[in-house]
């Protein structure tokens, strides 16, 4: 796994180098895109329009959104380029299972963008005026929310598998995950805060808006109930994503486009 991860990572690298440009674009769209729609919020609101901490809320459900975003068009753009070119057979017959090379070259492009990720922070903070906390304990319910993420890439690459094209579906999707990570679940009472806890990454989102924006402590049940939540959707991800490969493999459309 190691030798495969380097390689991976060395792969990372030259695409990254070789389209530097692309990646610069992302940061400024992105940050651009945020900022308009601040701008239009400010201006509809007018000159009292206090944000407080729910501005800083924002910016964070922003940012995990650009992250779940990118985690997902990896997977399953990965396997639809790999498709067209003609290439994705190469990768199903490696010594390793297309799971493993799969979550392994996500990891290592995650590695490299998280750069590009931190510096859309930095300029949203410094464009709205609004400086987030961040402490050690972040790491951990952003892991469970990396954990959901990869399970519905997983899930998204299963589809890829199977019917080869989904950019239509790909694109009511962000929208719906502009909502998991936009909404405030963790703010909900009674049956409602259940329904909260059941949506894939919206725990551990929660807690990283109350631990960044809120300054709070970190909440250790809802923690434990953030990774069961990861972990169940991540476990899933990766069934469905082993079942497509089956299923391809048995009627021999694994290259077709």
């Amino acid at each position: 796994m190691l030798e495969l991860f380097f390689a991976e990572l060395t792969r990372a690298g030259i695409q990254f180098r070789r389209y530097l440009f692309e990646s610069i674009g992302g940061i400024v769209i992105s940050t651009s895109v945020f900022y308009g729609l601040f701008l239009s919020a400010s201006y509809i609101a007018g000159p009292g329009l206090q944000f407080g901490n729910r501005l800083d809320s924002i910016i964070v459900g922003y940012v995990l959104w650009t992250l779940v975003l990118f985690i997902m068009a990896n997977i399953s753009g990965t396997l639809q380029r790999e498709a067209q070119t003609g290439t994705l057979e190469q990768l199903f017959i490696s010594p390793f299972s297309a799971s493993q090379v799969f979550l392994t070259r996500a990891v290592a492009d995650l590695l490299l963008q998280s750069g590009l990720i931190a510096a859309i922070v930095v300029i949203i903070m410094a464009l709205t005026g609004r400086w987030l906390a961040f402490p050690l304990t972040l790491w951990l319910p952003l892991l469970t929310v990396l954990l959901g993420a990869y399970g519905l890439a997983f899930a998204i690459g299963s589809l890829a598998l199977i019917v080869k094209r989904l950019q239509q579906v790909l694109g009511i999707l962000n929208f719906a995950l502009l909502f998991l990570m936009s909404v405030p679940t963790e703010e909900w009472t009674g049956s409602l805060r259940i329904v909260g806890n059941l949506l894939p990454m919206s725990p551990g989102a929660g807690l990283l808006r109350n631990v960044m924006a809120r300054q709070q402590p970190l909440d250790l049940p809802q923690l434990g109930i953030a990774f069961v939540n990861g972990g169940v959707y991540f476990a899933i991800g990766l069934f469905l994503f082993r079942w497509a490969e089956r299923q391809t493999k048995r009627y021999g459309n694994l290259s077709d486009y």
